[in-house]
């Protein structure tokens, strides 16, 4: 069956000091995402008479008013045709790590029992999904607690978000930011579910509490029928889902026809599929059998030495932002830029990468799309948990267009043209010259230095990044497999600018395996 790819941030926690402001942030999500699972965030920090501040809950009283304004809002957009569904975080006692909780129909009460097991059962035979994320925090401190999971009530788990990456404790992509909470472990990683036979599969999500659907985050895509509340949740309960770091991947996986999430019956020989569509050079894709590295199927070194000519298809990122420190400047704190960008050929798509408030697409035709974006010098993602680092808005544009041809650009009046040719080679940053020179003058006077740090330093800039032809990014690949017991297959994909996505397993059953460890 054909899946539409639709894609979400299922981890935008809104506060009760923040309700107010829910129609902003549906504005947001409804500019970039195709649905939304709102998970509402009834904690605040608590002074204590010591004066020591604790995460606690609001008084139910409060909740309910806040709940019931969701309500009223997810009933709305469901009626002018937008997929939203109402959701809250559920932490108890921390023992059995965070969960938010999502319901199908519009008519779910919050519950808010001390242990996982009691959530589980107060929803039991309920449209109702309750998402493990920050898996790999500490066992009995907010980690998950994987010996309590029910794999009906928990189809999949949140693996990455800006709280960093709880598949292993051993990837690349660490936890870091919110630096109270961990350090990570390896004790409550998503791996050791896959050890206990648990069926579950893997997405990312933002865990954003200022700001929803943030870029540099992390997103969801649900492979659904159709865009309708009823076919993304069967695609929920069937883990048909999965997750990237940033970009938007395209991943298509399956195990003899059967897609990711899946739980099918073989024995000895079975085919393995994958279709990747990346947003840059695709570096190579993991096939992990359980937890370990069945095969790795490089991509890198397969098309750099292709000549591009003629008519090619390719894609870039743009970027907006850097700009004056703050110390130096403290009245700089954010910038507007109005664009233009205009193709020798046909503009494919346009994917919106954006961290904040603040962006528009204002127009997009065959060959050319106008823009607003705004970017900001103190962090507009933050939260008392810890700060996001200043980030840069922009696209990712594909290209249909000839290899000797150019892209234009025009910023704020000013036209710049890039030769095709030059951006399959590198990338190019372009700073704004002329402000920050009359900037620095008007600040601190004339002055001079030996080099242009004072300059350079405080400039706004904008990046156009390295154009990468479509054999880079493109990548299909079949294989047989052989299955002499349960086991799982899933993906790991890992483009050269070290953006990654992982699938959702399909569970393959002969028998024996992991069907004998569960009930061990």
């Amino acid at each position: 069956m054909e899946y539409k790819k639709l894609w979400t941030d299922m981890h935008s926690n809104i506060h009760h000091e923040q309700m107010e402001l829910l129609p902003e942030w549906f504005g947001q999500v409804k500019k970039i995402m195709d649905f939304w699972p709102v998970a509402y965030y009834p904690f605040y920090m608590r002074p204590t008479e010591s004066g020591l501040k604790v995460e606690d809950r609001y008084e139910d009283g409060l909740i309910k008013i806040d709940w019931e304004q969701i309500r009223e809002f997810t009933n709305q957009a469901n009626k002018e045709g937008y997929p939203m569904f109402m959701g809250y975080e559920w932490q108890g006692t921390g023992k059995d790590g965070d969960h938010n909780v999502f319901f199908l129909n519009n008519d779910g009460e919050q519950r808010h029992p001390d242990t996982y097991r009691e959530l589980a059962a107060a929803y039991k035979g309920e449209p109702v999904i309750g998402i493990p994320h920050h898996v790999a925090y500490q066992p009995g401190s907010r980690g998950k607690n994987w010996d309590t999971h029910d794999e009906v009530f928990s189809p999949f788990a949140e693996i990455y978000s800006c709280h960093g990456c709880s598949e292993t404790d051993d990837g690349p992509l660490l936890m870091k930011r919110h630096v109270h909470m961990g350090p990570r472990t390896g004790e409550t990683v998503f791996e050791r579910a896959i050890e206990k036979g648990y069926r579950i599969g893997m997405i990312a999500a933002g865990d954003n509490h200022s700001v929803p659907a943030v870029f540099e985050h992390g997103s969801m895509c649900a492979l659904a029928a159709d865009c309708t509340k009823e076919a993304i949740w069967e695609a929920f309960v069937n883990r048909r889902v999965y997750g990237v770091s940033q970009s938007r991947i395209e991943v298509d996986f399956s195990v003899d026809g059967a897609e990711m999430g899946s739980e099918i019956t073989t024995g000895g020989e079975a085919e393995l599929s994958f279709r990747i569509k990346g947003t840059a050079a695709v570096d190579r894709v993991e096939i992990l059998r359980d937890n370990i590295l069945e095969k790795m199927v490089v991509h890198s070194g397969t098309w750099e030495r292709k000549e591009q000519s003629g008519v090619i298809r390719f894609k870039f990122r743009l970027e907006f932002g850097w700009g004056p420190d703050i110390r130096v400047y403290p009245d700089a704190i954010c910038r507007v830029w109005n664009g233009l960008l205009k193709v020798d050929g046909k503009l494919l798509g346009v994917e919106k990468c954006w961290n904040n408030f603040g962006q528009e697409l204002t127009s997009q035709t065959e060959d050319s799309c106008e823009f607003s974006l705004t970017t900001y010098q103190s962090t507009a993602t933050g939260k008392w948990m810890g700060p996001s680092n200043v980030t840069t808005e922009g696209f990712i544009f594909e290209v249909e267009a000839d290899a000797d041809s150019s892209i234009h650009l025009t910023v704020e009046g000013k036209e710049y043209a890039f030769l095709v040719r030059d951006m399959l080679k590198s990338s190019s940053v372009t700073a704004l010259w002329d402000e920050v020179e009359k900037l620095t003058e008007d600040t601190w006077g004339k002055i001079t230095h030996y080099r242009d740090d004072p300059w350079w330093h405080n400039a706004y800039k904008f990046k156009v990044g390295r154009a990468y032809p479509e054999d880079s990014y493109l990548l299909e690949h079949h294989e047989t497999i052989n299955v002499e017991e349960d086991c799982c297959y899933r993906l790991r994909v890992w483009q050269k600018n070290n953006d990654a996505a992982w699938t959702s397993p399909v569970f393959l059953r002969t028998g024996q395996g992991l069907a004998e460890k569960k009930e061990d």
